[in-house]
């Protein structure tokens, strides 16, 4: 919540506005879309690709999820502070959509969803995968950490989706691979980040089958078994992309273009896994100037 007050109460004070304040949604705007310009992930959040007139509705949507992840992940404070915290952010979310804006920032995000009749249930999934960061860090089956995806990651490309005004479920279904792949591939990449949080996003079942034990991962112990483990891991995730592919050559030009490139990063990071030995224990591959303008030459002259 820290961050929201930080960077819009400058421009509400906190008013509630249906006492009769006015709301400037330019500013609020604004000010998503430099959250977002200052946030890379493995790509650029808000680039020359994403349509113009809908920058901004990316860039709110964006800080939603930024800063309700932030609550769940970020900080010192105790799970039933996190808890708290969450579910008033989850209140001011609710209060939003009857039109009860606690600052700018809601309102602007209200607009968004009243403008492209965004499915509510998106933002709620979303908001049910940050409050499971708070307590689950295991995951005995595979399909669990699918079920993950399914909250934390697919939402986001099914309302990318609706903003460019497609929805069907054809392409639901490979929007959803492709970002339950992106999710995947952040999993193997901060391997090492995600163990100071005591969390392991490796099947239970999958750690015995390949004879690893939670240990190893702590204790820095890569060796044969984890290799292959992690091996295996990877492969998989390639197939998660190779299946979503066919969305590219149904989508209008800039969003086939912003969606090439942010498979291609993924695919990228992947192959330095690969590169790497996969031993994401001891390095946490990222991509260089050079990967970024390797994927721009991939993306536009080889697909």
């Amino acid at each position: 919540m820290r961050a929201i007050s930080c960077r819009f109460e400058s421009c509400s004070g906190h008013k509630n506005f249906l006492e009769g304040s006015a709301i400037n949604l330019d500013i609020a705007y604004k000010n998503c879309i430099r959250f977002a310009s200052d946030h890379y992930e493995n790509f650029p959040v808000i680039s020359l690709f994403v349509q113009k007139n809908l920058r901004k509705h990316v860039a709110v949507i964006y800080c939603f999820a930024r800063y309700a992840d932030d609550i769940a992940d970020e900080g010192d404070d105790t799970r039933e502070v996190r808890l708290d915290n969450l579910k008033a952010y989850r209140d001011k979310f609710h209060n939003a959509i009857i039109g009860k804006y606690d600052n700018e920032f809601w309102a602007a995000l209200h607009n968004s969803i009243i403008e492209y009749n965004l499915d509510i249930s998106l933002f709620e999934s979303l908001l049910k995968a940050f409050e499971q960061d708070i307590f689950v860090n295991r995951f005995e089956k595979f399909d669990d950490i699918l079920r993950y995806c399914s909250n934390s990651a697919n939402p986001i490309g099914r309302i990318i989706l609706r903003l460019y005004g497609i929805n069907n479920l054809q392409m639901d279904i490979l929007s959803d691979k492709i970002c339950s792949g992106l999710q995947l591939t952040n999993f193997y990449q901060d391997v090492s980040i995600d163990l100071k949080k005591n969390r392991i996003y490796f099947p239970l079942e999958e750690l015995k089958e390949f004879n690893v034990q939670e240990n190893d991962f702590f204790e820095n112990r890569f060796n044969d078994q984890m290799k292959s483990l992690i091996k295996f891991q990877v492969e998989r995730n390639r197939e998660f992309y190779n299946q979503g592919k066919a969305i590219l050559e149904k989508l209008p030009t800039r969003l086939k273009v912003q969606i090439g490139l942010t498979i291609n990063g993924g695919e990228k990071i992947l192959s330095k896994l690969e590169q790497l030995d996969y031993n994401v224990l001891k390095f946490r591959p990222a991509l260089t100037k050079f990967d970024i303008l390797s994927i721009f030459l991939k993306t536009f002259f080889y697909e």
